[in-house]
C-alpha cells in the first residue's frame, strides 16, 4: 500500500505541473516564471492553494480572490496523473525498473499535453515535440537498430509531408499542420517503418470516421477545421503501452 500511496501522490504532483504544461506553452508563458497566478483576476496563487487535488477542493473549485470556477479539468488530470503513475510503477526497485517508468510516464505526460492543447489550441507545440524526440531517439540508440529509427523517421516525416504538399496543390488547402507531420516524424523513430505506416493509417481512418459522425450530427461542418493530433497520440497510445492489444488487433483488422 505504501508504494501505491507513494506513486499516486508523485502522479498527482506531476499531473499539477502539466496542467501548467497546458495552460502556459499555448500562451507563450514560461514554464517556471512567473509564479502560478489565476488566469482571471492575476493573483498570484500561494503555496497551499497549489497542493495537488487537496487545494482544489479546499478551495472549493474556485478562485480564493475573485471565486471563478478553476476549470474541472485540473483536478483530472492530476488524478489521471495519479492513476497512470500506480500502473506504472516498478514494484521491484531496479536501475533499469526506474529508467522503464521514466520512459513511459514521460511520453505518457507528452501524449496528454500534447492531446489536450491540440484539441483546445489546435496546436502540437514545439517544444513538446522536441522533447518527446530526444526521449524516443536516447532510447533508440541504445536499443533499436538504426535502420530501425531513421527509416521510421522519414517515412513518418516525409510521407505525410508529401500527401499534404500535393493536396495543397489541388486544393490550395492545408491537409495536416506541421505540428502533427514532426509527430508522425517523431513517433518513426520509436515506432519503426511498419509501426509509423499502421499509425498513420489508423489515425486517419479513426479521424475520418469520427469527422463524419460529427459532421452527421451536426457538430462539425464540412469546412471546418479538426484537431488530428489527438488521433495520432490515440492510435500510438495503443501500439506504446498495450503493444499485445494492438497487435491482436491488427491481426483481426
Amino acid at each position: 500500500m505504501t508504494h501505491i500511496a507513494f506513486s499516486f501522490c508523485f502522479g498527482t504532483i506531476f499531473g499539477s505541473f502539466l496542467n501548467a504544461v497546458i495552460y502556459r506553452l499555448p500562451n507563450g508563458i514560461g514554464l517556471f516564471l512567473p509564479r502560478s497566478f489565476c488566469p482571471s483576476c492575476k493573483k498570484k496563487i500561494l503555496w497551499y492553494e497549489n497542493i495537488p487535488l487537496l487545494s482544489f477542493f479546499l478551495l472549493k473549485g474556485r478562485c480564493s480572490n475573485c471565486k471563478v470556477s478553476i476549470p474541472k479539468s485540473y483536478p483530472m488530470v492530476e488524478i489521471l496523473s495519479g492513476l497512470v503513475a500506480i500502473i506504472l510503477w516498478p514494484k521491484v526497485f531496479s536501475f533499469q525498473k526506474i529508467l522503464d517508468f521514466s520512459f513511459y510516464f514521460s511520453i505518457y505526460c507528452v501524449f496528454l499535453s500534447h492531446f489536450l492543447i491540440d484539441i483546445k489550441h489546435k496546436i502540437l507545440p514545439n517544444a513538446l515535440n522536441f522533447y518527446l524526440a530526444i526521449i524516443f531517439f536516447t532510447f533508440s540508440l541504445v536499443f533499436k537498430s538504426w535502420n530501425h529509427w531513421l527509416y521510421g523517421m522519414l517515412i513518418g516525416a516525409l510521407f505525410p509531408l508529401s500527401v499534404t504538399w500535393l493536396f495543397y496543390l489541388a486544393k490550395k488547402k492545408e491537409g495536416l499542420g506541421m505540428g502533427d507531420i514532426k509527430l508522425f516524424g517523431i513517433l518513426g523513430i520509436h515506432l519503426g517503418p511498419m509501426g509509423i505506416i499502421h499509425n498513420i493509417f489508423l489515425s486517419c481512418l479513426t479521424g475520418s470516421i469520427f469527422g463524419f459522425m460529427l459532421i452527421l450530427l451536426k457538430k462539425l461542418k464540412k469546412e471546418s477545421e479538426m484537431p488530428f493530433g489527438p488521433f495520432i497520440i490515440l492510435v500510438a497510445t495503443f501500439q506504446i503501452f498495450f503493444p499485445d492489444f494492438f497487435n491482436k488487433f491488427l491481426k483481426i483488422f
